[in-house]
């Protein structure tokens, strides 16, 4: 019955991230029994065009407190939205952005209204007895996403000196997402003892993403030790295993002007051929946030010289806002858009991006964020959305692995019906 569906309680609560910081709880129930829970979880590298996040401030927690937005969820985003149909979403993510009143959700908290939108979603699936993915997705085969998973961290992700914030392997040479998983773990292990080996214990420390932090300074010592394990696991680089990079473009730009890489100061153009250079000697098949997310001409050259090799991604230059990506269309700078919930704030403008984006011909990757939790929504959305693709960091530390769990989990409840992305998200191999 429809009444089923009708949100009888929104409530908010403090939880930890993955860096011990406080986040948004959101738990939202109906009168049929459906119940959501859903974490907001927060990045370190973020756009200047993401939402708000809503800090207290002062002492407490180290400024990072969330009683404010707390409060304001159980005291003015609950009011307004219970009572509401729970299955529709697009009503309700317009709700908060009516009741936020400032178009960048800095009045009720970005990590509110993500937490409270997911939530939301949860809460009607489960009042329909549907699995999430079944929920958010149109009936049909059920897509396992190509993981990238970063096993190698840099950047402000740790505490060396590698420039380039991400080095990922992406397992394509298999056939489902369990074999995809087992390669990628094999390879994990052996990077785990190559760098123990070579650089001591304290080289297989990790970085906030899972990925090993070594005692490395050049982008192409961390790809050598990648290749090396990989050969070492007894895979082949380039045909079982592709490598991806997000180098964080606004991380890496100096104040005047030029890009600090590998001890290197380089110009944008000097940049496009460094990322060219690299691709020819491996095999990179992803590279995400090349350039600052002002630089939109050198997004748009090195998506020209690599067309058909690899993926250029867009993180920080969309910021998952669908207007953005609208507005960026005629040009056409990159062939891949990174889609982060929180950055946008709710669920369905979320999913417009998603939607302009395969309409743009892009592929699209759905992402965790830094300080993430162990809240596995990405997994189901992933699978929802069809992207093939899903960032979601090593196949370590808790917050990551709920998410490949919950996607084995979700390969295993399909069954037949399932099948694995593998290569063909990959321009060349696809």
């Amino acid at each position: 019955m429809s009444d089923d569906y009708t949100i009888t309680k929104v409530r908010g609560l403090m939880a930890l991230d993955s860096r011990g910081n406080p986040t948004v709880k959101a738990i939202a129930e109906t009168y049929g029994g459906g119940r959501g829970t859903a974490l907001a979880p927060s990045g370190a590298s973020r756009g200047g065009k993401e939402v708000v996040e809503l800090r207290d401030g002062g002492r407490k927690w180290g400024g990072k407190g969330v009683s404010l937005a707390i409060a304001r969820l159980n005291h003015v985003v609950a009011p307004k939205i219970e009572g509401l149909d729970s299955r529709m979403q697009g009503y309700i993510d317009q709700v908060l952005e009516i009741v936020d009143g400032r178009g960048d959700f800095s009045f009720i908290g970005g990590n509110v209204a993500t937490a409270v939108s997911v939530a939301v979603a949860k809460a009607a699936a489960d009042t329909a007895g549907l699995e999430l993915f079944e929920y958010l997705g149109a009936p049909g085969r059920v897509v396992l996403p190509t993981p990238l998973l970063n096993i190698i961290n840099g950047g402000v992700h740790a505490g060396n000196e590698l420039d380039i914030q991400e080095f990922m392997i992406i397992p394509v040479g298999a056939d489902t997402f369990l074999d995809a998983i087992r390669l990628a773990v094999e390879v994990y292990h052996i990077l785990k003892s190559f760098l123990k080996e070579k650089y001591g214990p304290l080289s297989v420390n990790v970085g906030d993403e899972g990925g090993f932090a070594p005692p490395m300074k050049k982008t192409r010592e961390a790809l050598e030790a990648i290749l090396q394990s990989i050969r070492r696991a007894g895979y082949q680089p380039g045909t079982d295993l592709l490598l991806g990079i997000d180098a964080a473009g606004d991380q890496l730009l100096s104040d005047d002007g030029v890009y600090a890489v590998d001890g290197l100061k380089l110009t944008p153009g000097e940049l496009v051929d460094y990322y060219v250079s690299l691709s020819d000697e491996y095999p990179i098949a992803y590279i995400e946030d090349p350039f600052a997310e002002a630089d939109v001409d050198h997004f748009f050259e090195l998506t020209s010289r690599l067309s058909g090799k690899a993926l250029i991604v867009g993180d920080d230059l969309y910021c998952t806002n669908p207007d953005v990506l609208r507005g960026l269309a005629r040009r056409q700078p990159t062939n891949a858009a990174l889609l982060k919930v929180n950055q946008v704030g709710t669920l369905s403008r979320a999913i417009e991006y998603a939607q302009e984006a395969h309409r743009l011909g892009m592929a699209v990757i759905v992402s965790h964020r830094s300080g993430d939790t162990e809240d596995p929504f990405i997994a189901d959305l992933a699978v929802a959305l069809s992207t093939g693709l899903i960032k979601t960091g090593a196949p370590a530390r808790g917050e990551r692995t709920s998410k490949y769990n919950r996607l084995l989990e979700i390969e295993y409840v399909a069954g037949g019906s399932a099948a694995y992305a593998g290569p063909r998200p990959f321009p060349a191999l696809s």
